[in-house]
């Protein structure tokens, strides 16, 4: 089912595949998808937040399971059991990080949301995007005791710093660059 920017649906408590994929080409920036978990709106601790570099949610309910290439697609892909999602986390993020470029320049951006048991399609967004170089692609979230997904679609031009610490992560190395002393005269 393709969804527009805002819109939601009800998803099944089961595990399910979060696939973040484009096309690639000369110039094309590479994206990165992540997961955070949200009690009122903010991660617990940077445990909270999973990624490439932090694979697995200690709770086993998120994973990142890595990157391929085939059939002209690139695609990362997170694995969310819902059932498994301990009970204060309300809200689980999906987002994506732009390396080399903006996501403006990413042909074929595209979540979709799949049933890891059988790959049926449970959703899919296809995002527009301009000089974002961070986005919260969509998220999970708990609604009288079911489970919805919601088509967010908000960019961030301060990329996955500016994305990380507005959930709460505490970022030790900022991503931009110093600025260089000025001139002596």
């Amino acid at each position: 089912m393709s969804m527009a920017k805002g819109t939601n649906l009800q998803v099944p408590t089961t595990a399910l595949r979060v696939e973040l994929s484009r096309r690639p080409g000369p110039g094309v920036p590479d994206a990165d998808a992540s997961a955070l978990l949200l009690v009122d709106g903010k991660v617990r601790d940077d445990t909270d937040f999973v990624f490439y570099n932090q694979p697995a949610h200690s709770s086993g309910a998120v994973r990142h399971e890595g990157k391929r290439d085939a059939g002209g697609q690139v695609t990362d892909t997170l694995l969310v059991d819902l059932a498994r999602v301990e009970g204060e986390v309300q809200r689980v993020v999906i987002a994506a990080s732009a390396d080399g470029g903006t996501f403006g320049q990413v042909p074929g951006l595209a979540i979709r949301v799949l049933d890891a048991r059988d790959g049926a399609e449970v959703a899919r967004f296809d995002p527009a995007a301009t000089v974002e170089t961070a986005f919260v692609l969509g998220e999970f979230y708990r609604r009288q005791g079911a489970w919805k997904f919601r088509a967010v679609g908000q960019g961030y031009d301060s990329g996955l710093e500016g994305l990380a610490t507005d959930y709460g992560i505490t970022v030790d190395e900022p991503q931009h660059a110093a600025q260089p002393p000025a001139p002596a005269a």
